[in-house]
């Protein structure tokens, strides 16, 4: 059966009733409405979504836009797997459906954005990379198109946002190394552009500098958020004359390749050289254990759709007392890697 109009004929009722029947309108008689509903469902009726969509003014689709590319997810992106499920969480109580929106790392985000826009399948939007400046947030607000982001930027036209708070989790990880004499540190951030790298490590040196220290520019290490970003620094790091005595890492994904990377060269984690990152699933494995901030993941998601759906209309009475600009605690978790 490929849609209302099979179904009428077969039925040998009108459109315009089968239709009022399958959408349960009161002037359809019962008798009737149950002829239908048995009919579309022995047969394999599908209604026409596009067609309603239309209709209503709305698709029922929230797209989450993040870029791919083996030098951005590595091995295996579980972090955007989590949020995923905290958000279609919240969608499935509102029959929302997420779809993410794959942007290559060949190709310009903006131009990706775009096309997404001028296809006009999607409701709203959630933007993640963001960097530090964003034409994209533009592009959405002068479309009228709600969106959130997960992170920040200079770029501010008033959206929502949620971001992770990287200042406390630079600040709280300085002050701890400091306090066990190490002067020396050095911190991890993002190859390209992305705003995390910014505020993180202006962050480091604010704190660094309330202790009477500085961030030597040496050490200060871009990578691929990826294993193999985290072995090329333990290279980079095990190559240096005067080595730090510590590291921050920015992001969880180059614990594993960092440890590797250092034991090859005779650096001992935990010992020879301190390491502070972040909590994943793989890091749990690492010896010495590795000293970490962690966070639900799933419980940002459902943050992120709940500030969302608090800027649409449709649902703004539903969340009126959601936040519109969230920075997302990290709790710090003692190992034996610092």
């Amino acid at each position: 059966m490929k849609g209302i109009r099979e179904l009428a004929q077969h039925l040998d009722i009108s459109i315009g009733t089968v239709s009022r029947a399958l959408n349960g309108k009161p002037d359809v008689n019962e008798e009737t409405r149950k002829r239908v509903l048995e009919a579309a469902e022995s047969l394999g009726y599908v209604a026409n979504q596009s067609g309603r969509a239309l209709r209503k003014g709305a698709t029922g689709v929230i797209g989450f836009m993040m870029q791919t590319g083996s030098e951005i997810t590595g091995q295996g992106d579980t972090f955007f797997m989590s949020v995923f499920d905290g958000v279609q969480t919240v969608f499935a109580r509102h029959k929302l459906d997420l779809v993410a929106l794959l942007c290559s790392s060949e190709e310009d985000p903006n131009d990706y954005l775009k096309r997404v826009v001028a296809r006009g399948f999607a409701d709203g939007i959630i933007l993640s990379a963001t960097r530090r400046h964003d034409a994209r947030f533009e592009l959405l607000a002068k479309r009228k198109i709600p969106f959130i982001t997960l992170g920040r930027s200079l770029t501010d036209v008033g959206q929502p946002w949620l971001d992770l708070d990287f200042e406390g989790m630079a600040e709280a990880s300085i002050d701890r190394l400091v306090s066990r004499g190490h002067k020396h540190i050095a911190v991890t951030r993002p190859h390209d552009d992305m705003n995390l790298g910014y505020v993180f490590e202006d962050q480091c040196r604010v704190t660094l500098a309330r202790h009477g220290l500085h961030l030597d520019e040496r050490h200060v290490f871009r990578s691929t958020p990826n294993e193999a970003g985290g072995y090329q620094i333990a290279r980079q790091l095990s190559a240096l004359a005067n080595r730090p005595t510590a590291i921050v890492l920015i992001n969880e994904a180059i614990t594993v390749g960092l440890y590797r990377g250092l034991v090859e060269a005779g650096i001992r984690p935990g010992r020879d050289m301190a390491i502070i990152g972040r909590q994943s699933p793989h890091s749990q494995f690492l010896s010495p254990r590795l000293t970490s901030f962690s966070l639900s993941l799933r419980d940002v998601g459902i943050a992120l759709a709940e500030s969302l759906l608090a800027t649409m209309p449709a649902f703004a009475d539903i969340y009126p007392s959601t936040s519109a600009r969230i920075l997302w605690p990290m709790t710090l978790v003692p190992g034996e890697s610092d």
